[in-house]
């Protein structure tokens, strides 16, 4: 199946990858309304948890929450349906693998075999010496996640149908989009715990604009972006503390009409106090991100001359 068609009017919900030990289920979803060059991507929210991951895991109660952007799904999805963005959801889990980064940043000590054993300690990167590579091994506070090891033929099957197939869905979405209309962009969705008190001199703020400190996105939609978070009295910051990962650095292109952006939203803007269930606050934060994407929406039409679907 073609994850990429970007036809009019097409708002049917595809399923693509695999989780394994799921019986079936889909890896992710993908969501076409009408035509606008957005993707909004949302890879962390995922929570289609197979029960041999389950029971793999040391702390099965709090490790998939801390290691979810809980929810923020809801509000990709409640901004793909105001606004005619294509939306691309993640279902499997982060705990089982990291879409946001690189498939060969992994951690060779927790997968079990000869040839992993050997494998030297600088093939891993940065990500996954802190413990959050593309399989997560550890948190602070929990430690190791996982009771053993896993195989590679595991780790294989997961970036083989959960991995693989995601960001090729993106890639073929975003050149379809580029292709029609000259110009695409790729908002990839996350929330982050908050970053400080809300009140006082220096508040803490509610969204952060990456854009892997100017290579993955045109400036010109990012500064769009800061001026309608400024104008919506919303608290924003650019790159710090988040300046976005593999899903910028993949693909992201804006010398070939392909920008990427990643928005961080604070939880504590759309969650309940204890950052579990959804909030109040829920309404405005879909209002706001929906009037960026609008807003983004007009920038890309001025800048490829012009669509009119798109600025509706």
């Amino acid at each position: 199946m073609d994850l990429g068609d970007t036809s009019a009017g097409d708002s049917r919900n595809r399923g693509g990858g695999l989780i394994p030990g799921s019986d079936g289920k889909p890896a992710f979803s993908f969501c076409r309304r009408r035509p606008i060059p957005i993707l909004i991507s949302v890879p962390h929210a995922g929570r289609e948890y197979p029960l041999p991951l389950v029971r793999a895991l040391r702390h099965p109660d709090t490790a998939p929450l801390r290691l979810e952007d809980r929810y923020v799904d809801l509000v990709g999805d409640a901004v793909a349906r105001e606004t005619g963005a294509a939306l691309l959801v993640a279902h499997a889990p982060r705990a089982m693998i990291d879409l946001n980064r690189s498939p060969d940043d992994v951690d060779w000590e927790m997968v079990a075999g000869r040839a992993a054993a050997t494998r030297p300690r600088h093939a891993a990167g940065r990500r996954a010496r802190s413990g959050l590579g593309l399989v997560p091994r550890r948190l602070p506070g929990l430690g190791e996640l996982w009771s053993a090891q896993i195989s590679r033929s595991d780790l294989a099957e997961r970036i083989e149908t959960v991995h693989q197939p995601y960001h090729a869905a993106i890639a073929r979405t975003l050149e379809a989009m580029r292709d029609r209309w000259g110009a695409a962009l790729l908002v990839d969705l996350h929330s982050m715990p908050p970053l400080g008190p809300k009140t006082g001199d220096d508040p803490a703020v509610d969204y952060v604009i990456g854009d892997r400190f100017g290579g993955s996105c045109d400036s010109r939609l990012v500064m769009a972006g800061f001026d309608h978070f400024a104008a919506a009295g919303a608290l924003s910051a650019h790159n710090r503390p988040y300046a976005g990962g593999y899903v910028l650095d993949r693909h992201g292109a804006p010398g070939r009409g392909i920008s990427a952006m990643q928005l961080e939203i604070c939880r504590s803007a759309y969650l309940d106090g204890e950052l579990r269930e959804l909030g109040a606050g829920l309404p405005d934060v879909v209002g706001i991100v929906a009037g960026l994407v609008r807003r983004l929406a007009d920038e890309l039409a001025k800048a490829s001359g012009g669509f009119a679907e798109a600025a509706e």
